[in-house]
């Protein structure tokens, strides 16, 4: 079991409790109002959460789940599972005394109660073979998506804007069943659903793009007013989770996540079927390798200075596989840090409508009254206060949205060889942006001049991103207190025809032994709290590549001057 759903399963108890502290019904007054059979109403096919089986019967985990919460609280269960589209009706009609596997959805909020979340389903993106992948649900914009309305997967993509784009199909099976033969562009559904769809339809030309776009709390509803039926289930699913016959259920139907003890005449079977060919692999190896041995010792020497150079390269490409490594996973939080960003600056000017429309109203009210109590504060002070509280939601939010922009542009992976037209002074904002952080915690002296009138260079503006990052940094990494300065500027030398990129400290300085070496490869003063060495020895390969140079200046504890000079006219790059 992952830790994901411990962790949303252990959610779920603290809400139950929390509901049963504040609730004013409880399953005693339940019992006194005489209420001992319930019919419980579900979708017929929505395998395996619930539907009817080859015997006509009620089964899944919800059935299981709903039977074990009767036993808990002494109640009898009984089952009407439906077409999907028929429950609501079902529900307000009085035909079904409570509904199982509910979406917290704007609908059913409105029109029944609802408990704490009984289980937590994962929704997927399906679509046709050889549709363009995607990779989050803003790519879906501008394209024909099948899903089931009313839950709050409907809810979400409303708030995106995609409302126009929806097409609904009454069960998720025939959501699937149009897009396999061609209707619409991707659908959404819940996983283990969709999967079994696929699998029991022979939709072949079906695969899922997006595994889990969301996960969503499934509850039981009932009547608005009716806390009593409620209140049954509540307790009941509390106590269920309690005595371990939740999980019990669960591994019923999810089995996958179940650890299945294997005999151990089973295990050596399996591992004969390993064992016998690897002994023998390596019995060839071992024959190999005696014959290949004298071979290697003559060639030991000659070849000990190529294989130092080779393990340096190795440890090149290791750090160069993290780095690639680590700005795919800074591209992909930037991304799911931009979704809940866009919903802000979305109901951003909602709100500001809401606050004008509200605020004639309420000097309608203050005109009539006086001041008055509102928010915690009086009104008059509201009134100047909310304004800019909203302004200063929407910058904050448009600074996330730059600094994300700033990050996936620096985790880009671009080839040495794409030039580009390069203004040296917009890589420094951007390089700065990325490194307000570190800088505000280094130091509380820091200045920078942009020059004007910088003229542009052919480069690559990623590339030399990189060593800007890797300069300031150092110079950070070098001031032994906030009272310390650095000083970043930019200048063109019109003499030499070059552009200068200055950081300047007045740090702890670099001894003459170590200005020495520098820019080695793996070469490195700070070993001991990560450093690696290769900071400034690629950096000096990327300005090398742009026919620049790097030059240090140093006295030791008096600080460091680093340039950066890359002239702006480039025979060769």
């Amino acid at each position: 079991m992952s830790c994901l759903y411990v962790f949303r399963l252990l959610i779920c108890c603290v809400w139950s409790v929390l509901f049963f502290g504040n609730s004013s019904v409880s399953l005693a007054q339940a019992h006194v109002a005489g209420k001992r059979q319930f019919v419980v109403g579900g979708d017929r096919n929505y395998p395996p959460y619930e539907f009817i089986d080859e015997h006509g019967k009620a089964a899944g985990f919800f059935v299981d789940l709903t039977r074990a919460i009767g036993e808990a609280t002494g109640v009898e269960m009984q089952f009407l599972l439906l077409d999907w589209a028929r429950l609501h009706e079902a529900l307000m009609d009085g035909a079904v005394d409570a509904l199982q596997r509910i979406p917290s959805s704007k609908k059913w909020l409105r029109d029944a109660e609802l408990s704490p979340p009984a289980a937590i389903i994962g929704h997927a993106v399906f679509a046709r073979d050889g549709t363009p992948e995607i990779t989050s649900l803003e790519d879906l914009i501008g394209k024909k998506v099948i899903i089931h309305p009313g839950g709050s997967i409907h809810d979400i993509l409303n708030g995106l804007g995609l409302d126009k784009e929806l097409l609904f199909s009454d069960t998720p099976t025939n959501g699937l069943r149009q897009l396999a033969s061609g209707t619409g562009d991707y659908a959404i559904v819940a996983l283990l659903p969709g999967l079994s769809t696929i699998a029991k339809e022979k939709l072949d030309n079906l695969r899922v793009v997006i595994r889990n776009v969301t996960s969503q709390g499934y509850s039981y509803a009932a009547r608005r007013g009716e806390e009593s039926t409620l209140a049954v289930f509540n307790e009941g699913l509390a106590l269920v989770k309690l005595s371990g016959k939740y999980q019990e259920i669960r591994h019923k139907w999810f089995g996958v996540m179940d650890n299945q003890d294997i005999s151990w005449r089973t295990a050596l079977r399996y591992a004969s079927f390993v064992l016998v060919p690897l002994l023998l692999l390596l019995g060839g190896i071992t024959l190999w390798s005696r014959s290949l041995k004298r071979l290697v010792e003559q060639r030991t020497r000659s070849l000990s200075q190529a294989l130092e150079e080779l393990r340096q390269n190795q440890q090149q490409l290791v750090q160069a596989d993290k780095m690639a490594a680590l700005g795919v996973l800074v591209s992909g939080v930037a991304h799911e840090i931009n979704n809940p960003n866009g919903l802000i600056l979305l109901n951003i000017p909602t709100l500001r409508q809401v606050n004008d429309e509200a605020m004639r109203i309420l000097e309608e009210v203050h005109a009539d009254k006086g001041d008055f109590a509102i928010g915690g504060s009086s009104y008059l002070r509201m009134r100047e206060h909310l304004p800019r509280i909203l302004d200063s939601m929407e910058e904050s939010a448009r600074r996330i949205k730059r600094i994300v922009g700033d990050l996936k542009d620096f985790s880009r992976i671009n080839s040495p060889a794409e030039q580009e037209d390069v203004d040296l002074n917009e890589v420094l904002a951007k390089s700065l942006r990325l490194l307000e952080t570190s800088v505000r915690e280094a130091t509380e002296h820091f200045s920078v001049h942009y020059a004007k009138g910088l003229p542009t260079i052919k480069g690559n503006s990623h590339r030399l991103e990189h060593v800007m990052v890797n300069l300031i940094l150092n110079a950070c990494q070098a001031l032994r207190g906030p009272q310390e300065s650095i000083a970043v500027s930019t200048d063109y030398d019109a003499l030499s025809d070059v552009v200068v990129l200055s950081v300047q400290d007045n740090g702890v300085g670099i001894t003459s032994e170590d200005m020495a070496r520098l820019t080695d490869p793996f070469f490195t003063t700070k070993r001991a709290s990560g450093g690696t060495g290769l900071g400034l020895s690629v950096s000096t390969g990327i300005v090398k590549e742009h026919g620049g140079s790097l030059q240090f200046t140093s006295m030791p504890g008096q600080g460091t001057t680093a340039r950066c000079i890359i002239p702006v006219r480039q025979d060769t790059v």
